[in-house]
């Protein structure tokens, strides 16, 4: 593992942090998106990056945990807490309308409903820091199963090979879903409908044919994403201002990331915009130092200042910012006021969500599936379900494809 100086470590965290804020805006890549439009739409337009870049940052950290090139696992407790804070947090970045690495990338795009997302989230995070001591008792320790635990060390074979046994689940997976979308209704009438018909609702004919139909439409869309760069002719200035294939920015999130998984440990974000609050209010003359989860969980006893994964997150600011700019997509934008309950009870939610949990969509369904993290298993499965819910009820009126 490369040791850095502190200014190394300083330039490497604004370097990583602009390179995923410039990834995010390019693409408009959000969990929100990937999750809301697939069940509201069936849209897969941003879903496809994100498991484009799971898969790829699976095959990363599995090989990079065999060889040693990494800084450790994270692994919190496991059980219902991770299921029930992660729900929190998927119904609040859904009526937010951003999770927490979209909310970044909105707000250094120029959207006012963002930032106050972002200053709700700061205020659930201030909640919970005084409210910890309770709920350590009352909540954590009930509500958990066992300590954390991660496949690659539960598994008797090296983690590369566990890594590419999941990369191939999750295309399995996808590809099964996609394909079972396509396939006709299961027809009815019993003994009364034709023979041809009753065979084709066999349950595992339709799962073969599902499965075949997924994996032909995949090798298919991946044939053409890549026709469509080779083919690309455009100069090289007005590709880059132009928006991205969200397959290239989660690839290139999952390149990023595999770096900071090297330099400094598991991407993640909310824990870090915790540390944020804390700092800035003992900037105000607050003891933050003395409240136990700031000094001694978050800062870990080594004095409230900024440290390089704050810095990092603020660069993603920085960094979708400077990309809106060149693009010529920067502007300020103010939300409507019958929709202001949106952000602030949003990142109300979110913020008080992530640390329930712990984590975010990032930590939890990007970080935490590559780590094969129990927790971020169970807490990313209740982001995903409360995804699934929120955006029932958002769409209540009109209904949801799926």
């Amino acid at each position: 593992m490369p040791t850095l100086s502190p200014l190394g470590y300083v330039l490497v965290s604004i370097g990583v942090g602009l390179a995923f804020g410039v990834l995010l805006q390019k693409a408009r890549f959000c969990f929100v998106s990937a999750f809301r439009d697939f069940v509201a739409f069936k849209d897969t337009r941003v879903l496809r990056g994100v498991i484009a870049g799971v898969i790829v940052m699976t095959l990363f950290w599995s090989l990079q945990a065999t060889l040693g090139f990494f800084r450790g696992f994270w692994t919190p407790p496991w059980g219902l807490a991770s299921l029930f804070g992660g729900f929190v947090f998927g119904v609040g970045m859904t009526m937010a309308g951003g999770c927490a690495s979209g909310t970044l990338y909105r707000a250094g795009q120029g959207y006012v409903q963002f930032w106050i997302t972002l200053l709700f989230m700061g205020v659930g995070y201030v909640a919970f820091a005084y409210a910890f001591p309770t709920l350590r008792s009352v909540y954590f320790e009930p509500l958990r199963f066992g300590e954390g635990a991660t496949l690659y060390l539960a598994l008797p074979w090296p983690p590369a090979l566990t890594g590419v046994l999941v990369a191939a689940v999750i295309v399995l997976l996808y590809a099964f879903i996609r394909g079972r979308a396509q396939l006709p209704d299961e027809p009815r009438g019993g003994t009364d409908a034709p023979a041809d018909a009753r065979a084709q609702a066999n349950l595992p004919t339709r799962s073969v044919s599902a499965l075949s139909i997924g994996l032909r439409e995949l090798f298919d869309g991946t044939r053409a994403y890549l026709e469509s760069i080779r083919a690309d002719d455009r100069p090289l200035a007005d590709r880059l201002r132009d928006s991205w294939d969200a397959r290239t920015a989660g690839i290139g999130l999952a390149l990023v990331a595999s770096l900071w998984f090297w330099i400094y440990g598991a991407w993640a974000i909310t824990g870090s915009e915790a540390k944020w609050a804390g700092w800035i209010l003992s900037q105000a003359g607050v003891d933050v130092g003395g409240v136990e989860y700031w000094g001694s969980i978050l800062f870990r006893g080594g004095g409230i200042s900024v440290t390089v994964d704050m810095l990092m997150v603020l660069s993603v600011v920085v960094g979708s910012f400077l990309a809106a700019r060149a693009s010529g997509d920067f502007r300020v934008r103010w939300p409507k006021v019958e929709r202001l309950h949106n952000p602030v009870v949003g990142g109300l939610l979110m913020g008080v969500g992530s640390r329930l949990a712990p984590g975010c969509n990032i930590a939890n369904l990007f970080s935490g599936v590559a780590l094969l993290s129990l927790h971020s298993i169970l807490a990313g499965a209740g982001i995903v379900l409360g995804t699934y819910v929120m955006t029932h009820w958002l769409y209540r009126e009109v209904g949801c494809a799926i």
